[in-house]
């Protein structure tokens, strides 16, 4: 599913206005399940990642790092997922070697060459199966909205372009509940790449006392042969206009873009498309990370992967608050 463009704005017509009180009813019952929910604390630090907005966010790779700097300190993090897009209902242990996307997600397959990750659709019983495989800490790759599992500390992931889009509830809007109460329960706000929508003003707006992290999307594995080829781009995530930034802001001479719905399950037809097109252009087909193991292994030659991590503004910041949390 693709975002409608008028989430974006709010001088989009009349749709959201009309659309306003259905999304009003998706937030009561989210505010009453919330409320309803007598939530199952963990006998570990869980630490989720979340965001307020349907879509991409950058929730993932902001869960990697955390996880990485978890492991350095010498922690033991499990990663917990629901695993979109994938048919376990778990609690299921992923193993990068043999599942595939169709069967856990392709979220979960990331995470999973970083640490021990579990996929579950119930959260408190991914949490108790990490528990029982030895998890130290829990780190949620999303579950802000979902009240089973107490969280002690919750990172609300916010993209720098698109913000909180019109500010409206879904099906009106992008966002997923009422963000006052939302960032009342954050324990601390992430700013992903150049805040150009604003997001600090609306944090007053709503009187978010939190501290804000900010973070930039890099490619990790930049190659300068590569980047010398123009390049085709394709990409099947929240946001995939994000990937051709990131790629053209890094020096990519990015010479056509392919967007696909987030989770895009790619056909053969597909993949020769565009192996065609990059061929018959004298191009690099690139791609990113989540959309590679969408794909399977012998659709992958041919087809450059671009691997992002993050550059923190405040890094200090973040280690001093993890350490607050886990010890």
């Amino acid at each position: 599913m693709r975002a409608p463009d008028f989430w974006k704005r709010d001088n989009a017509g009349l749709v959201p206005t009309l659309l306003a009180p259905a999304g009003w009813v998706y937030g009561l019952a989210g505010w009453c399940r919330t409320k309803l929910t007598t939530a199952w604390k963990a006998p570990i630090p869980v630490i989720c990642i979340g965001n307020l907005v349907a879509g991409g966010a950058g929730k993932t790779p902001v869960a990697l790092d955390i996880g990485s700097r978890l492991k350095d300190m010498g922690h033991n993090p499990h990663f917990l997922s629901r695993g979109y897009g994938g048919r376990e209902m778990g609690p299921h242990r992923v193993n990068p070697r043999e599942d595939s996307a169709e069967l856990v997600g392709d979220e979960p397959l990331l995470l999973a060459r970083k640490a021990p990750t579990w996929v579950s659709r119930n959260r408190v019983d991914g949490a108790r199966a990490a528990l029982e495989e030895g998890a130290g800490v829990i780190v949620m790759d999303d579950g802000f909205q979902n009240p089973g599992l107490a969280k002690d500390l919750s990172i609300i992931v916010v993209d720098g372009g698109y913000g909180f889009g019109n500010g409206r509830l879904i099906p009106a809007g992008p966002l997923r509940e009422f963000a006052g109460p939302a960032l009342a329960r954050a324990g601390a706000l992430v700013i992903l790449g150049s805040d150009v929508a604003g997001v600090e003003t609306e944090l007053g707006r709503w009187s978010a006392e939190r501290p804000v992290l900010r973070a930039h999307v890099r490619p990790v594995n930049e190659s300068a042969e590569t980047k010398e080829r123009r390049a085709i781009a394709f990409s099947g995530i929240g946001m995939p206009e994000k990937f051709a930034y990131t790629l053209q802001e890094s020096g990519w001479d990015v010479f056509r873009t392919h967007e696909f719905a987030d989770h895009h399950v790619y056909s053969l037809e597909e993949v020769t498309r565009l192996k065609n097109e990059a061929t018959r252009e004298n191009a690099v087909l690139v791609t990113t990370e989540k959309d590679i193991v969408r794909l399977p292994p012998d659709r992958r030659d041919g087809i450059e992967v671009v691997t992002i991590g993050l550059r923190w503004e405040n890094e200090t910041d973040l280690d001093a608050m993890l350490k607050k949390f886990v010890g």
